[in-house]
């Protein structure tokens, strides 16, 4: 095992040992009151969990049968929850069969950033994965259930689960996603129709028809963006089955899957195996690892943050960004590369992948998993033997465009790096970058919204070599919305020849990454930033190899300049709902959480 990566788990320990004790004696807690809150009861309780059963499940739950709650972000408007919709009744077959008993405990909201990007309603994504955690809460605070599933895939919906599920760490937890839609017209593809639509060479009806050919039909989308990058984490931190994230919904392996898990969530209750106990500082490392190695979403940056503090654990960008200096880069998925995850998973999928690592000293092995305590039945691809899933055998690497070994990486070091300096701390994704140790010095152009930039690109205002500022984004002034829209604009740029980049208290979407970025800007504008104090021709340099991002200007002019005042027009799609969660975040870089 690699001896910084066991240094920074151990480093981890020890920052998190109060947190940590607190979190356990929670769940001890929860565990004792929860092994006697079926018997001591009152009837009339036992009577309304139950009443929806049958005759024979009411008698069941009340002698002890084991009992499954399911939490549900089925939706049939959002292509990768659709698969969802029959989950439950596999579920619900699949413990009878065990004798015992499961649930649809509550549904949580999944919204989509593909819908939202650019839209007002993209100011509550963030601010929904604190919603989807209160949601699976509020499902499994009925106190009957032995054991729990959770279904959901994208962006905020994982994470959300995560965290309201670990409240309830007593018990054994696992996921099931719901796999990839079809691969359509390939990325490249699109991306070139979306730059030519920006620079007005296509009409709108030619760009609806390329993306409804990128999506379309139920599945998550096929790029390795936020939702993909979620199920690859969830399933190398154990909470899925082995070689799971990335099979088609339509197979018959998806369906034996969903049994499968039913039967392992089952084995570790009788194990008396508490998730909460079961995800140790170890796991939340490999996490972290599988989220550099694979190039994968910023967003997650926040993400895990925020779930391991759900867990009793402290991790910081600082051990995301050690961890990234040594963790090699070995896969090549879009937006990092041309293949998207049904390729991958063709490829060798996550299994070669975690494999890769294992053999490289880059992750833990000796931890426990929904199938065991050994990671490393996970390096082995899925098969279907007499009607029953197997993993005996370790996967291959089948295409080396794809997934590589760690003693031949697409590059040594991983895809996200912390930026620091006087502007404040940023993190950047180099993994889709052209160029990683690049140095950028230009003149600033300075944006409040979103819409400003894209009028300006419209207007011809961009044509020269910049940096984009776009300040005003971030959690506490209104809900940190990704600024995916920048995407094409800025590529068309690049594609002049213009020397681009932008600096942002936003996000930028899990499928960006081809245009430097420095993001997550924290403290951000509405906090006093120095980001809200850049002016237009404010010359910055960024220096990606040295993970340094700087305000070329004296300290005596900027202390005579008027901070930036963010605008508060957080009202109408529900924006006004959440002016408590404004008030009430945490920083980026401690989660963005308002718990």
């Amino acid at each position: 095992m690699n001896s910084k990566i066991i240094e920074i788990q151990k480093r981890i320990e020890e920052r998190s040992k109060t947190l940590r004790s607190d979190y356990l004696n929670k769940i001890n807690l929860a565990s004792e009151h929860s092994q006697s809150a079926r018997k001591n009861m009152g009837c009339s309780n036992i009577a309304h969990a139950f009443a929806s059963c049958d005759k024979a499940q009411q008698g069941d739950a009340a002698d002890g049968a084991d009992v499954i709650g399911i939490i549900s972000a089925y939706n049939d408007m959002l292509s990768a929850h659709a698969p969802l919709k029959d989950y439950p009744d596999v579920i619900k077959e699949s413990s009878l069969k065990r004798n015992a008993i499961a649930r649809v405990a509550g549904g949580v909201p999944a919204m989509c950033d593909g819908i939202t990007q650019g839209e007002p309603g993209m100011e509550l994504s963030l601010f929904s994965r604190d919603v989807i955690a209160l949601s699976t809460a509020v499902g499994l605070s009925h106190n009957v259930f032995d054991a729990a599933i959770c279904l959901g895939v994208c962006d905020k919906i994982v994470p959300g689960m995560v965290i309201g599920s670990l409240s309830f760490g007593h018990l054994p937890l696992a996921f099931i996603p719901a796999g990839p839609m079809p691969t359509g017209i390939s990325n490249s593809d699109k991306n070139e129709v979306r730059k030519k639509f920006a620079n007005g060479e296509v009409d709108r009806s030619t760009l609806i028809s390329t993306e409804q050919a990128a999506y379309h039909s139920s599945g998550t989308c096929t790029f390795y963006g936020t939702a993909n990058t979620n199920q690859l984490i969830m399933e190398v931190m154990g909470l899925q089955l082995p070689s799971s994230s990335f099979v088609s919904p339509e197979s018959d392996e998806r369906q034996l899957i969903i049994d499968r898990t039913v039967q392992s969530v089952l084995n570790l209750k009788n194990k008396g195996m508490k998730t909460g106990e079961m995800l140790n500082a170890k796991s939340w490392v490999n996490g972290m690892v599988g989220l550099i190695a694979s190039g994968g979403s910023t967003n997650l940056t926040i993400h895990l943050i925020a779930m391991a503090e759900a867990g009793g654990f402290s991790i910081t960008l600082e051990d995301m960004n050690e961890l990234s200096s040594i963790v090699p880069t070995i896969t090549n998925v879009y937006p990092n590369g041309s293949a998207d995850v049904n390729e991958f998973h063709e490829a060798g999928g996550v299994a070669a992948f975690i494999g890769s690592l294992i053999d490289g000293g880059f992750l833990f092995s000796d931890v426990e998993t929904l199938i065991g305590n050994d990671l490393n039945i996970y390096r082995n691809k899925i098969e279907i033997k007499n009607n029953e899933l197997v993993w005996d055998a370790p996967a291959k690497i089948l295409d080396q465009t794809i997934i590589r070994d760690t003693n031949n990486p697409f590059n040594n070091s991983g895809g996200l790096k912390l930026m620091e300096g006087n502007i404040g701390r940023g993190i950047i994704k180099t993994s889709s970058l052209k160029s990683s140790s690049s140095i950028i010095k230009s003149k600033s152009l300075v944006f409040n919204t979103q819409e400003d930039v894209l009028e300006a690109f419209g207007l011809g205002k961009l044509n020269r070599d910049c940096i984009i500022v776009v300040r005003g984004q971030g959690p506490s002034a209104n809900g940190m919305p990704e600024l995916h829209k920048l995407t094409s604009p800025l590529n068309v740029l690049q594609s002049k020849g213009y020397i681009v980049a932008i600096i942002t208290d936003g996000r930028m979407s899990g499928a960006s990454g081809s245009v430097p970025a420095v993001i997550h800007i924290t403290p951000e504008a509405n906090a006093g930033g120095l980001i809200g104090k850049i002016k237009d021709n404010d010359e910055i340099l960024i220096d990606i190899s040295n993970g340094t991002f700087d305000l070329q200007v004296d300290q005596e002019t900027l202390d005579n300049r008027i901070l930036y005042k963010v605008s508060n027009n957080s009202e109408g799609i529900g924006r006004e709902l959440f002016k408590s969660f404004r008030e009430n975040v945490k920083s980026v870089d401690t989660g963005a959480s308002i718990f």
